[in-house]
């Protein structure tokens, strides 16, 4: 039975056809691997004269399967225009939103300001981060984030975004990376000096 109705498949298989519509419109009858090799016809395109008109160049012949030819110069390849700017919003909302342009940047500016601060405070001084912020670090902290936050939040209320600033090395994918670094730094730092019982260095 098992090998009557494989027999059977294969049979049907094999024999199957299919129809494709040939130039004329007319159904044409074909085996499914020669589907696969047909190919569209060039297209031509022509342009006539109207009288008062003057004598227009050559119809031009083309695949749209092919690319233009290595021997078109590039000018006379016709190139999409841009795709416009992206508005940025400036509402407070749409700044400080959770995916907004401004709450991880700044967290970021201010963990590579302060893991940088932390480390060299506690080279030069030897002491953890909970004694520098207990030893007058709070005030420094506080205008520090003052100064970065505004400096930060003031082009962004003007419209300007930190991608349109992006050049070379400076990038604004680079800074973000750095910032989210630093701010893990800055907390491992931390953690790591509260287990330690004191400065890591």
């Amino acid at each position: 039975m098992m090998m009557a109705t494989a027999t059977a498949m294969q049979s049907t298989l094999a024999t199957a056809r299919t129809r494709v519509a040939n130039r004329t419109g007319a159904l044409q009858v074909v085996p499914p691997r020669s589907v696969l090799r047909l190919q569209r016809s060039p297209v031509q395109v022509r342009c006539t004269k109207e009288d008062g008109q003057s004598e227009q160049p050559p119809p031009v012949t083309t695949n749209p399967r092919q690319p233009p030819s290595l021997s078109q110069s590039p000018q006379s390849i016709p190139r999409p225009p841009p795709p416009p700017a992206p508005k940025v919003s400036t509402k407070f909302g749409d700044v400080f939103a959770f995916n907004g342009p401004a709450p991880e940047r700044i967290n970021g500016r201010l963990a590579m300001v302060g893991f940088v601060a932390a480390m060299g405070a506690e080279i030069w001084k030897g002491e953890d981060v909970f004694a520098q912020i207990s030893n007058g670090g709070i005030p420094w902290f506080l205008g520090t984030a003052v100064v970065f936050s505004l400096a930060s939040l003031i082009p962004l209320f003007k419209g300007v975004s930190v991608e349109s600033k992006s050049e070379g090395l400076m990038t604004s994918d680079a800074e973000m990376w750095n910032g989210r670094f630093a701010m893990l730094g800055l907390v491992a730092l931390a953690f790591t000096e509260y287990l330690k019982g004191g400065a890591l260095v």
